[in-house]
């Protein structure tokens, strides 16, 4: 039984050390490159897939800032909806400090800039195109009266910069979000580990090949919670075997990160916001489904 813990616990003091690296790279990135304001690239008939491949960058405040955007009507709800589809929290940075799950990472970054972008596009030839105003005065409004918000979605990632030394930016946040992300991990990893020692390797093994149409509407669902820990969850998953890769892309297809509080703090929306929760978690199930297919018929 302290096996596995102490395997566990090993797994993620090697992972932990790619982890802050990676955030500290993402760091310089935002800060030199100002990732999280998005000025004017969300605007204009490019906006969807511009919008797809800025939602790539794993970084907490982009849906944010793209949902307000949206709420202001200076972004069209496709653009909204490649955004939310494209972003996957912690997912990239996980694979790529794992090693072997770095393999995965292109391919997921291929299918969800893809159905991303083509759900952008169908949504506004759906829906049709809003009006928008320049989307540099949207910012303007934003960073003037949510200011709150933008820094608490910082805050909850352990970034918030403001009036901050280098060491604090560069290092300690980096540092405060590799930590809080390895507890994630560790939590996933223990999970896995106790269910392997109780039921047996073979057993759960076999009872996740056979739920293999089963797992994409279960992580769809777990995509769904705003918060870091769902794609930490998910990829962790599918790191030690428990779900496939379509079914881990269906959750992570889901996931809006934050993007979707900023939503339902409009109440009188809700029928909105509900369709939102309802395409992307279709989107999602229809992702994991597909590549699971595919997988099979490979296979």
């Amino acid at each position: 039984m302290w096996d596995v813990v102490f395997d566990a616990l090993i797994d993620t003091l090697k992972l932990f050390p790619f982890l802050l690296l990676a955030y500290i790279v993402i760091e310089l990135l935002e800060q030199k490159t100002d990732l999280n304001k998005p000025h004017g690239r969300l605007s204009g008939r490019l906006a969807p897939l511009i919008g797809g491949a800025t939602g790539l960058i794993p970084q907490c405040g982009f849906s944010v800032m793209a949902a307000k955007l949206y709420e202001r009507r200076h972004i069209t709800a496709g653009t909204l909806f490649a955004v939310f589809i494209a972003t996957s929290d912690e997912a990239f940075v996980i694979l790529l400090s794992s090693g072997r799950g770095a393999i995965a990472v292109m391919p997921m970054i291929a299918v969800k800039i893809i159905v991303g972008v083509g759900a952008g596009y169908l949504a506004d030839f759906i829906i049709g195109r809003t009006s928008r105003s320049d989307t540099h005065h949207a910012c303007e409004h934003i960073h003037e009266e949510e200011s709150e918000e933008a820094i608490g979605c910082c805050h909850s990632c352990g970034r918030e910069h403001d009036g901050k030394s280098p060491l604090v930016v560069y290092f300690v946040a980096p540092l405060l979000h590799a930590l809080k992300v390895a507890a994630y991990i560790l939590l996933v990893n223990l999970l896995f580990g106790f269910l392997f020692y109780a039921a047996g390797e073979e057993r759960v093994v076999g009872f996740l090949q056979e739920g293999i149409w089963i797992q994409p509407l279960i992580a769809a669902l777990i995509g769904l919670i705003p918060n870091c820990a769902s794609s930490v969850v998910l990829t962790e998953a599918y790191l030690l075997g428990g779900i496939t890769f379509g079914s881990c892309l269906a959750g992570l297809c889901a996931n809006a990160g934050l993007g979707m509080l900023v939503l339902f703090r409009n109440v009188k929306a809700w029928k909105r916001n509900l369709i939102f929760v309802a395409a992307l978690y279709l989107v999602g199930i229809g992702v994991g489904y597909a590549v699971n297919a595919i997988a099979l018929a490979i296979a």
